[in-house]
């Protein structure tokens, strides 16, 4: 059975994007086929992916087809680009900001855009052990179909009253929407997943404590993201696997896949 999991928090710039694709390296070099979908037009995660793979084979890689080019003629599986073993990445471009656009012409009712994304992976999602899911921070047709497809949301909460506020509201429109109006199938949420602004910081405890007595700290991840220069370097160099630095971070994400996947097997 394939597991989906989509990183979300209506609040941009929390680290979505950061811990969707190190959750998706981490899971394939455990030896889990895994597949992570970028519906962001602003494509920071086929960004990153590629770089990685470039780091793996020292050639420059590009992609042919986007992804909203493989939806236009049906067959998105086709866009698909293995990063390493184990690890492939559906690559997304600008274009996609033209995803609701293109599907007001392919389906009158809004319910039944939000499902088209479903269908057109449900060929061969069964391929992978675990498909994650990045989304841009907004609610769209796109985050909806992300949504709707998805088994666990995890929602990354950076310690600031504003990511604090869009976890509340994303919880909410969990409910209210997705599982209420278009009666998402599978939906869950696995966690709240934090991430420091600033190590040890009162500004950051503070919110803490306050995301622990308003969500409850059992549905708290018990693993912290701290804020680590080597995971900002990333975005600019693809991830690495060379030395105490890639092996810290490295050590943070086999902590918050354990519980990951100790969360989805308590469901």
């Amino acid at each position: 059975m394939t597991t989906v999991l989509t990183f979300s928090n209506f609040k941009g710039g929390t680290g979505k994007t950061t811990n969707s694709t190190m959750t998706g390296i981490e899971l394939s070099r455990r030896g889990h086929k895994t597949l992570l979908i970028d519906l962001d037009p602003q494509a920071n995660a086929t960004n990153l992916y590629l770089k990685t793979k470039e780091n793996e084979s020292g050639e420059l890689v590009t992609f042919e087809q986007t992804l909203m080019a493989g939806i236009r003629s049906g067959d998105i599986k086709s866009t698909i680009i293995n990063v390493f073993k184990n690890l492939d990445v559906l690559p997304s471009s600008a274009d996609f900001a033209l995803y609701p656009r293109y599907m007001e012409s392919v389906r009158k009712d809004y319910s039944e855009r939000v499902k088209y994304l479903s269908e057109l992976i449900a060929p061969w999602k069964d391929e992978y052990d675990y498909i994650l899911i990045d989304v841009p921070p907004t609610i769209s047709l796109i985050t909806d179909s992300a949504l709707y497809a998805t088994d666990y949301a995890v929602i990354v909460l950076q310690t600031q009253e504003r990511s604090l506020q869009g976890a509340e509201a994303f919880i909410q429109y969990l409910q209210e929407t997705l599982v209420n109006q278009f009666h998402a199938p599978t939906l869950d949420v696995a966690g709240i997943l934090p991430v420091l602004l600033k190590n040890g910081a009162p500004v950051d405890l503070s919110t803490l404590s306050k995301a622990e007595k308003m969500f409850g700290k059992e549905n708290m991840f018990q693993t912290t993201i701290k804020n680590m220069e080597r995971l900002k370097r990333y975005d600019v160099t693809g991830v690495t696997f060379k030395d105490q630095f890639d092996r810290a971070v490295q050590a943070v994400y086999k902590k918050v896949v354990d519980e990951l996947l100790k969360r989805i097997s308590e469901e």
